[in-house]
């Protein structure tokens, strides 16, 4: 019964959850390919020759799960035109607007591009996109919302079942989810409190058995 329960709930939180979020996210290229970038641009300080990758997609609030740049992050392509300085780091970017389907309403993505920073050995994500991609937009949290002014509005909104932002979602939401550390399963914000809840009928109703 208990275990019934607990399915229900979850899926239930999860299908009510699918519409995902409408986001910027945030990877680096490992291993041939896309990573999940955990910390955020204004904290991480990417290597010399490092290749990082930015999507704009509606995509899950768990952040590993969002949509990856399509293209692939070949730095030595990237980089080709611009030749290393002394003194200096050289970090590919590789930018995914996202398809016509992921874009707010009366705006068009624009078309994937890369770009070659050219910035001090402790810049931070953040500086190296404010170098190859302004303006760039962020809310009261911190949460990154737009890169090359793209969208022009909006952050981080939760869509409902029909596609269609979601006026009490809070972007900190999304961002949070983002932001979940690996090395365990990510739960949508949703999908955890309906865990939480069914644990703890189970719980109370085990104790009245006993009784």
């Amino acid at each position: 019964m208990l275990t019934g329960v607990l399915i229900l709930l979850v899926l239930g939180a999860a299908q009510a959850q699918a519409a995902g979020y409408r986001y910027w996210s945030f990877w680096r290229w490992s291993d041939g390919g896309w990573a999940y970038q955990q910390q955020g641009p204004a904290v991480h300080v990417p290597a010399d020759g490092a290749v990082e990758g930015w999507r704009f997609a509606v995509s899950p609030d768990g952040g590993q799960d969002a949509a990856r740049p399509a293209a692939a992050g070949d730095f030595a392509a990237v980089c080709a035109g611009t030749p290393a300085q002394d003194g200096r780091k050289r970090v590919a970017v590789v930018l995914d607007f996202g398809g016509a389907a992921d874009a707010p309403g009366g705006e068009s993505p624009p078309a994937p591009r890369t770009a070659c920073a050219v910035v001090a050995p402790r810049a931070s994500s953040a500086e190296v996109m404010a170098t190859v991609a302004p303006p760039l937009r962020y809310d009261t949290n911190g949460l990154l919302c737009a890169i090359a002014g793209y969208p022009r509005g909006g952050c981080a909104e939760q869509l409902g079942a029909a596609g269609a932002p979601n006026d009490a979602a809070r972007p900190s939401d999304a961002a949070s989810a983002a932001r979940t550390p690996a090395g365990g399963p990510v739960l949508g914000v949703g999908a955890g409190l309906a865990l939480v809840a069914a644990l703890g009928a189970g719980a109370a109703w085990q104790a009245r058995r006993r009784r």
